[in-house]
């Protein structure tokens, strides 16, 4: 499976590099939050890759939903499970937590599926920022500290009404945005297709902080800078 090579395993358990995890967000997600780049202060493993490994590792259930609790660094031992009963919850070695898994219904291990809905994720899930979050910003009237932009992944969930699907596809069905003063709820909706038939269905919750009043000119110069930085590493 083409996951393996952002990870690394032994006895310990899985743990992440600053280099794996970096190449994961950039090559995969097409992800540039300075978060994940080698030299970050405040580096953090993305959460994409902490579930695409999860489905390497499980296998794909019918019904799975992922809650992120602690952010993931470099180097650290996680016990990942081989197979959910209902419900696992991902730890280091001194039990702290990190994400918790829920899964239910029939689960199927084909490799092919798996990379499948992996790939098709990850690339949705890149395109979160700018490409949907910024539209849905600008029709709320809110956006990020451009100075300190603060988006943080806490759950996703899918749900297959098949496993008789190949090369899958999301699309975008519906986007909120709930705010309140500085914090902000955004949730993406999403359908998953196998060649057209929609087979199954998703959606993903951030957390967005240091909220103010949109101004066009400002989100212009974020979405400017963050297109550059991609540009420059291409």
């Amino acid at each position: 499976m083409f996951i393996q090579e952002y990870y690394t395993e032994s006895d310990l358990g899985i743990s992440f590099s600053r280099e794996q995890a970096c190449r994961f967000a950039k090559k995969i997600a097409d992800d540039f939050n300075p978060l994940h780049n080698t030299d970050a202060k405040r580096f953090c493993v993305p959460g994409d890759l902490l579930f695409s490994v999860t489905l390497a590792t499980t296998g794909l259930y019918k019904n799975m939903d992922f809650t992120f609790s602690g952010m993931v660094t470099e180097n650290i031992d996680l016990n990942f499970p081989t197979e959910i009963n209902e419900k696992h919850i991902i730890t280091d070695k001194d039990d702290k937590e990190y994400l918790e898994v829920e899964a239910s219904g029939d689960r199927n291990n084909d490799k092919a599926l798996i990379d499948s809905l992996t790939h098709a994720y990850v690339a949705f899930s890149g395109q979160t920022f700018p490409r949907i979050l910024v539209a849905l910003m600008k029709e709320k009237g809110v956006m990020i500290n451009p100075a300190r932009p603060m988006i943080m992944y806490q759950r996703m969930s899918i749900e297959l009404d098949s496993f008789d699907a190949t090369d899958i596809e999301l699309k975008l069905s519906k986007t909120t945005l709930e705010h309140n003063e500085k914090r902000g709820q955004a949730c993406l909706y999403f359908d998953l297709l196998s060649k057209g038939k929609i087979v199954g269905r998703g959606k993903k919750h951030m957390m967005l902080s240091g909220l103010r009043k949109y101004c066009e000119d400002t989100m212009t110069k974020v979405v400017s800078d963050y297109e550059l930085v991609k540009t420059k590493y291409c």
